[in-house]
């Protein structure tokens, strides 16, 4: 089934190339000690290709031309041969277009380079594995078991407070200290953002500790020098970022890449425009690019990038063992290639999880029907979309900082938390008519939503509420912050918290901290001695769902039979996982998020209850015992039973 489907994608994806090599590979440099080998796609009325090695990353004259040859059945495929052994050497490619040379690059799908990425560096990749990388395994945890962590590696260990030996760099997601805190924490799967080599950073001067997030892609298959040791190596980069894949994954963690094919950090300044002009780009009816990504351009993942997503996201997956992709502004791509995607990683690995941005920056060059936005879930089976629903119904709108919503107090969010608390399926519990932005459930089976209330690029929590609660004191703050945390980790959608968040992290209030210091970005270790209390929720809160499949039932029909709404006041979402046996060692489970500033009472069916989440307080062996048919919730807190 899985071939039929990659066949199909194949095929279509052949119909939709015109003037572009049909090449089922990106494979541009083939090394053996004997010789090199180059190859091209380009469209077919370029009319030269010149490779230039060198002996430097960057700076130095040319030490050697080679002029490629054309194909005389394929116009635009280009090879040619170096002699010789070229082991630490560069190279790039310049093709003419009508009389024009387009410039010097690394070609598309450089899999090694020199510093800053601009030449192409010739290298043997075995030579790259860490000890061990071939025993190197993928932890085996479903979907619906998962729980992210969303990091940036500068963010996670650039402070002094880390203790971290390698600060801000690959290689400290390997170090001890790094290590025992996931683990400790309880989650099972890193998200980081953008790893591969972005535009935004000068890696030839560290001193200048300029940061960025990295949503600026330069070479979308090599890893980023400014987060290795030693960015002029181009061996050291890749030999130090499958150091961190194995380190996450002898502690049984996934390591998800967040990858951003929907638009390129300059238009001129691309390879894909550099070798195929404009065929990697959308343009409006007049012309003009199309700007859906909001960042100058938009990419056209129906025609050949279609094929460089796919051989991509493969050989991330089968040259650094990566877990999954989280796709930025997923809504700038088509609904087909992104269940071809799906089908290419699923192929390599069927745990392997793929979701995304359902939504896209601005108005897309593409019919509306047919991009990967959060309302077409339905036509992406097993991809995932984040939703702004119970996100936004938790704390309050994207568009409006100031703005609260259910953790301050305001009536009307309940629906949309329950929808979240649902996986945005259909339930019959769940009035569509008063959810604040679906108007249908986008979503066929919950592992199809991830829950979260906050991610890297809007106000972290704790400076969101600050900001829509004003004057709210830290006792306040800690405990609708928990409240916050406790809908996303009881919720049947996929778990994902915002790194720091289990210690109270804020950014001093910045919106958009892409390009913010580190005194905004970064972790204060300290705080976890600061907030005990925090860091022992979040890790209580997620070892419950870890270790009670009641919370993860990961099946749309087990969820509309065994979840049940309880009728509750206002600012109130109260739940019960009924008939667990099979599934759980608990029975029965109430789950009662309470976000008024008084304790209130909901009525649930008689018996014998054991409480283990009460007053931001989690103990999963028991905090007390209560009987009756109505359990008492404190102020803005959530409480959690079962029998």
């Amino acid at each position: 089934m899985v071939m039929k489907k990659l066949m199909a994608c194949a095929i279509a994806l052949s119909m939709a190339l015109p003037m572009a090599a049909h090449s089922t590979e990106f494979n541009e440099m083939i090394y053996n000690r004997e010789s090199t080998s180059f190859m091209l796609n380009t469209l077919d009325d370029a009319q030269a290709v010149t490779v230039r090695i060198y002996n430097q990353g960057a700076g130095g004259k040319a030490v050697k031309t080679l002029n490629l040859k054309r194909d005389k059945l394929r116009h635009g495929e280009w090879q040619g041969t170096v002699k010789g052994d070229m082991n630490g050497k560069f190279y790039t490619f310049d093709v003419k277009y009508k009389g024009k040379w387009q410039g010097e690059n690394a070609g598309t799908f450089a899999r090694a380079v020199g510093i800053n990425g601009q030449r192409g560096a010739i290298l043997d990749l075995a030579s790259t594995n860490p000890a061990g990388w071939e025993k190197d395994c993928r932890p085996s945890i479903e979907p619906k078991d998962l729980v992210i962590y969303e990091m940036h590696h500068r963010d996670f260990s650039i402070d002094p407070s880390g203790e971290f030996v390698n600060r801000g760099k690959f290689l400290a997601l390997s170090e001890p200290r790094a290590i025992a805190h996931l683990k400790a924490l309880g989650v099972n799967a890193v998200h980081i953002l953008p790893s591969f080599d972005f535009a935004s950073i000068d890696e030839s001067r560290p001193e200048l500790n300029k940061y960025n997030w990295g949503y600026d892609p330069l070479n979308y298959n090599v890893p980023e020098g400014s987060y290795s040791t030693n960015a002029a190596d181009p061996a050291c980069r890749i030999r130090e970022f499958k150091t961190m894949v194995k380190a996450l994954h002898d502690a049984g963690i996934k390591v998800i890449l967040d990858v951003v094919y929907n638009h390129t950090y300059s238009i001129e300044g691309s390879n894909f425009q550099k070798t195929m002009p404009d065929a990697y780009f959308r343009k409006n009816a007049d012309g003009t690019y199309s700007n859906g990504s909001g960042c100058g351009n938009e990419t056209a993942s129906e025609g050949i990038l279609r094929l460089y997503m796919l051989e991509s996201v493969k050989y991330w997956m089968e040259e650094y063992h990566i877990d999954g992709f989280r796709f930025d502004l997923m809504g700038v791509h088509d609904i087909e290639t992104m269940n071809c995607v799906k089908d290419v990683v699923r192929s390599i690995d069927p745990q392997a999880f793929v979701y995304g941005e359902g939504w896209s920056a601005g108005s897309c060059a593409y019919p509306y029907e047919k991009l990967a936005m959060k309302a077409h879930v339905k036509q992406l089976p097993e991809i995932a979309a984040f939703s702004d629903d119970i996100r936004d119904a938790l704390r309050g709108p994207f568009s409006d900082d100031t703005k609260p919503a259910f953790l301050a107090a305001l009536p009307g969010n309940e629906e949309s938390i329950k929808f979240g608390i649902v996986g945005a399926i259909a339930h019959p519990q769940v009035d569509m008519t008063k959810v604040n932005y679906s108007k249908e459930p986008f979503a066929l089976e919950p592992t199809q939503m991830i829950a979260y209330v906050s991610c890297h690029d809007d106000m972290c929590l704790v400076d969101r509420l600050k900001a829509s609660i004003p004057g709210i004191g830290l006792d306040e703050l800690i405990r609708l912050d928990l409240l916050a945390q406790t809908a996303v980790f009881t919720s049947q959608g996929v778990p994902f918290m915002l790194s720091g968040e289990e210690m109270l992290r804020d950014k001093k209030g910045v919106h958009n901290s892409f390009e913010s210091p580190d005194s905004i970005n970064h972790l204060d270790w300290t705080n976890l001695e600061r907030y005990p209390q925090v860091f022992n929720y979040y890790k209580g809160l997620i070892a419950l769902r870890k270790n009670h499949g009641g919370f993860r039932l990961g099946n749309a029909e087990l969820v509309r039979e065994h979840l049940e709404f309880l009728p509750a006041d206002d600012c109130v979402v109260a739940f019960r996982l009924k008939d667990l046996d099979g599934f759980d060692t608990w029975s029965n489970i109430v789950v009662v998020l309470n976000a008024n500033n008084h304790a209130i009472e909901v009525a649930v069916p008689e018996g014998d209850y054991t409480v283990v989440c009460r007053n931001i307080l989690i103990d999963e062996n028991g905090i007390d015992r209560v009987s009756g048919s109505k359990l008492t919730v404190p102020a803005q807190s959530a409480l959690i039973v079962h029998n």
